[in-house]
């Protein structure tokens, strides 16, 4: 074939002879490549027909590691002498593009003794290209000849030409393109190249600046992007001819544009600009084109802040921002002129609204100088400015206007951040004006964004802030529930703001350890005599406390202070009132009631988390032991009337046992590795608390603590015998007894995971299906394989009559995060994807069980499904509608209403995200969902007409017919008696 005079046969026979060194090239000798490539290099003057072939093997030849020197200049001569790559078929030029990417990989040095032949050899076979596939490569091959300092000779110029005539891309990628390559793959392939060498300055900054000037954004924004690509290689020598044009289209875009992406891609332009001139090192006699550079920015830009009223305010400050943030030398220089100008204008202009503007303004120029830290140069241009900026900022601060206050008090921030700014007395009048808008400002705005201020300044200068703020809250924290007494609500609402201020300005060690003996004393105080609070005053205190704790969980000491000075004052306070029996009602009962004690529980657990292993075994050994053994030495005032056994039985001592919801918040919140003293004596009484309490807040809490205990437990015999002891236990009472009616109420984590849907819950009801649950969510969390056993179980109630419905909202315990004990902040074994695992196991059996089961209870399988899916990763339930889809659409039939709200909720994402699947069900879905508008449930409706909102995401072919239809049912809700349903059904109807 090779010597056949058919150009046809010998391409055939070149073809196999390169298909066979394509799979064999690796195991060739130097000799037989050195004979392989003189022929292929012979044949490259063959007839067209064979040139194809012929490349297809030098392609194999080039990946040969037995390439002798010399070769591979001596294949690439030939290509680019005998071959026009542009007449070729794209497949074979992305051969050539290859061939040369291979040799410039392997033979670097060889290819560069060329020297600029190379480029320009590769200039002609790249010109004219237009395939996206072969310019991806052909770039690549662009930025290595420049990156690897290939020699470009007196072909800069051509090398840019054939590279910029592309620019901008304008590619659209074909519908259902099988390469993927998208229009953005070009554009950054392609600025990596135009940005990759100063050579290029002159050719490209004209090219910029006349497609910044283009009608296109697209261009607009390219440019811009480039632009700003470029000057993190380019100085002061490539920029100097093209700075007055550039600055003339970046001024005029952001004057101009209404565009928010093009103004943001100018300001970034601008930016890198200054960069580039304030790093640019400069000779002796060289002229400082940043001076002259910010000159123009300041000349064109700075009497346009004069005219606070007017549209080119803003885009005037953000262009001079924009320059001032490139270095320090930008921000000193942009700085000593604006300023002073600014605060000259804040004196001109008495009217709030101009005032605000300023001031906005300033705090722009301000926080630039954050950026900056504490610098001599800095420092200096900002102190002849401290008086009058101090002054202008606490004016703001009295003044009436609620907008202008709010922008003083950000001012304020930065400037108390600027080290060594604000002088003693500046820092006093910062304080006490804080202090006033806490307290004594009507706006709520005011005073919570001075409460942030509070804290951001206080670690900064915690002196000011512990000697003049917190003594003054605390002063007026105690004298404060006098005045409720006396004058209500309003008097009321200083003593919240100081119980807010006091968590607020908790930031640094020293002023944790005042504020936490302030939240205690007014805590003691509420529990005490005639001081006795409600339980909302508890919670506040509460509140309070657990956010001073989140904000000590960063820094060791703060920490341990923390935990060692509220967990035992709490302990001591309950402890104390669950004692106080012999009086009725009790002084400290507020403290027993359950809101107060998840709020103390929300506290103890927050001050546990972040404990280290050592501490916290150290500060458990002395918890555990108080509600086993009733040891109370560690306790603070530890006189109490009688022993605390919480874990006996007595009527008495009902209120002692509601108390393991704070051993519960304790145990559970621990590391993992803390050893839990008495473990299995402890996990034996709480089993026995949650299967006996006759109060359900008990019972839940027991149970809660029961199942925390075991999702951490080490694998083991002690592990495997608790919980056989807990399957004996409830497996019976689930069969029989009277506890089964009990069941019937939702259970334990039940009640908050559904709240948030909007659901009016019940009391939670103590039976052993509470305990079940908690257990079978403790083992699934970690894998261990009882949980299978345990969830089962579960599968089979659902078939019971009584516990069924019970039974079915019980899977969105499994499946809904836990709010108090087993999630991750708490050190729970969780394991990741145990939702999709849980899918996978337990879902099939739920939809055999739905359809084996009488229609008395199918209604309970639904349930338990659509808890299943509404946890579900949303990408897992997309891959799984096409087989769930038909119960779902079954679920919206049902008459519960949390069936109804569940299946709703997990619907309207799935039209969002899978319109192609829902299409298939569009009659069904309008019948379903314009029929749920008018449930009596108010959550049922909101979520039906969000899901008649998302139906519009499906192709307009399909709503077509619907449209009419569905504007007559969406016109009800329109007057709707609840304004939060009147909402969604006006956006809905809108978009139909």
């Amino acid at each position: 074939c090779l010597e056949n005079t058919d150009p046809r046969t010998r391409g055939r026979g070149i073809q196999l002879l390169s298909q066979v060194l394509l799979q064999c090239y690796s195991l060739l000798q130097e000799k037989e490549v050195l004979h392989l490539v003189l022929f292929y290099e012979s044949r490259l003057q063959d007839h067209h027909l064979v040139i194809p072939a012929v490349l297809q093997g030098l392609r194999a030849l080039s990946m040969c590691e037995a390439l002798a020197p010399g070769l591979a200049v001596s294949v690439l001569k030939a290509i680019f002498q005998e071959v026009h790559v542009q007449s070729l078929l794209q497949l074979d030029r992305y051969t050539v593009y290859s061939i040369i990417t291979n040799f410039m990989s392997s033979r670097e040095e060889e290819l560069k003794g060329l020297g600029a032949d190379f480029t320009f050899g590769f200039i002609q076979v790249m010109d004219g290209e237009k395939d996206p596939r072969n310019l991806l490569v052909a770039f690549q091959i662009v930025r290595d000849l420049i990156g690897k300092n290939y020699a470009l000779g007196p072909f800069v110029e051509e090398l840019f030409e054939v590279t910029s005539c592309y620019f901008p891309i304008d590619f659209i990628p074909p519908p259902n393109d099988p390469h993927g390559i998208q229009r953005e793959d070009l554009i950054l392939s392609l600025r990596a190249v135009l940005a990759s060498t100063p050579q290029f300055a002159e050719f490209l900054l004209p090219l910029l600046i006349e497609k910044m000037d283009s009608d296109l954004q697209s261009a607009k924004l390219d440019s811009l992007q480039t632009l700003t690509a470029c000057c993190a290689i380019y100085g002061q020598k490539e920029l100097q001819e093209f700075l007055p044009s550039l600055w003339s289209s970046l001024r005029r875009e952001v004057f101009q544009t209404a565009s928010e992406k093009v103004e943001a891609e100018c300001l970034a332009a601008l930016h890198a600009l200054s960069a580039c001139l304030s790093r640019s090192v400069l000779s002796s006699d060289a002229d400082d084109l940043l001076d002259s550079f910010l000159s123009s920015v300041l000349q064109d830009c700075r009497h346009h802040l004069c005219e606070p009223d007017m549209k080119l305010v803003w885009p005037s400050a953000k262009l001079l921002q924009a320059a001032a943030g490139a270095s320090l030398r930008t921000c000193h220089c942009v700085t000593r002129s604006v300023v002073p100008l600014l605060l000259e204008q804040h004196s001109k202009h008495p009217q709030s609204s101009q005032r605000r503007t300023i001031l906005e303004m300033l705090l722009g120029f301000l926080e630039l100088h954050q950026k900056w830290g504490h610098v001599e140069e800095e420092e200096s241009a900002l102190a002849a400015l401290r008086a009058p900026v101090c002054s202008v900022v606490f004016s703001a601060m009295t003044d009436p206007s609620v907008q202008l206050q709010l922008v003083g008090i950000r001012v304020l921030t930065v400037l108390g951040s600027l080290q060594g700014f604000l002088s003693p007395s500046d820092l006093e009048l910062t304080v006490d004006h804080l202090l006033r808008l806490i307290l004594h400002e009507e706006d709520s705005q005011s005073s919570e964004a001075a409460m942030e201020a509070a804290g951001s300044l206080a670690p900064i200068h915690p002196q000011s802030f512990s000697g003049r703020m917190v003594p003054r809250l605390a002063e007026e924290l105690q004298s404060g529930r006098k005045r409720e007494q006396e004058g209500g609500w309003a008097a009321r609402r200083p003593r919240q703001r100081c119980l807010q201020a006091l968590a607020a300005v908790s930031t640094h060690t020293s002023i944790v350890r005042e504020t936490v003996p302030a939240l205690l004393q007014h805590l003691r105080q509420l529990h005490k005599g005639s001081e006795a609070g409600s339980v909302q005053d508890v919670v506040s205190v509460c509140q309070s406390l657990q956010r001073v704790a989140l904000q000590c969980q960063q820094d060791a000491e703060s920490c341990w202070y923390y935990h060692q000075t509220v967990v035992p004052c709490l302990l001591a306070m309950a402890v104390q009132a669950a004692m106080q029996e012999s009086t009725h009602p009790p002084p400290g009962k507020a403290l027993l009631e359950e809101e107060a004690l998840a709020a103390m529980a929300s506290v103890i657990s927050a001050a546990c988390t972040h404990l280290s292993p050592e501490l916290a075994a150290q500060s458990v050994s002395h918890v555990v032991p108080l509600f086993l053994d009733g040891e109370v030495s560690f306790l603070p005032q530890n006189s109490f009337p009688c022993s605390f056994q919480p874990f006996e039985d007595g009527e008495r001592l009902e209120a002692q046992r509601r108390l393991v919801a704070l051993l519960m918040a304790f145990v559970c919140s621990l590391p993992r590795t803390v050893a839990i003293p008495q473990e299995e004596r402890l996990l034996r009484e709480l089993l026995a608390l949650s299967c006996s309490s006759n109060c359900p807040f008990t019972a839940t809490t027991a149970a809660k603590c029961f199942a925390g205990l075991v999702n951490k437990h080490v694998e083991g015999q002690q592990l495997d015998e608790i919980l056989q002891l807990a399957v004996s236990r409830m497996e019976p009472a689930l069969t029989e007894g009277p506890r089964r009616a009990q069941a019937l109420t939702l259970l334990l984590w039940v009640r908050p995971a559904l709240r948030a849907r909007g659901r009016a819950m019940g009391r939670d009801s103590p039976c052993p299906l509470c305990c079940a649950l908690q257990v079978t969510k403790a083992l699934v969390l970690r894998y261990h394989p009882l949980s299978s056993h345990l969830t089962d179980k579960l599968l089979g109630l659902l078939a019971d009559a009584e516990l069924g419905p019970a039974a079915a909202d019980g899977f969105a315990v499994l499946m809904a995060d836990a709010p108090d004990v087993l999630h991750k902040g708490c050190h729970a074994d969780v394991r990741i994807m145990f939702r999709q695992r849980f899918f996978t196991d337990n879902v099939p059996k739920l939809v055999q069980g739905f359809h084996g089961a009488g229609p008395d209870v199918k209604a309970n399988y639904l349930k338990g499904l659509s808890h299943v899916l509404n946890h579900l990763p949303k990408p897992v339930l997309v891959s799984e509608l096409p087989t769930l889809l038909s119960l779902l659409l079954e679920a919206l039939s049902c008459t519960d209403r949390v069936v109804q709200l569940s299946t709703l909720s997990c619907l309207q994402p799935l039209l969002l995200e899978a319109p192609q699947i829902m299409s298939m069900h569009i009659d069904t879905l309008v019948t379903k969902v314009l029929g749920l508008t008018s449930s009596p449930t108010m959550a049922v409706r909101i979520a039906a007409l969000r899901c008649a909102h998302a139906l519009t995401n499906l192709p307009l072919t399909v709503l077509l017919p619907y449209k009419p239809r569905v504007i007559r049912a969406l016109a009800k809700p329109l007057d709707d008696k609840k304004r939060l349903v009147r909402k969604e059904a006006v956006a809905a109807r809108g978009e139909w």
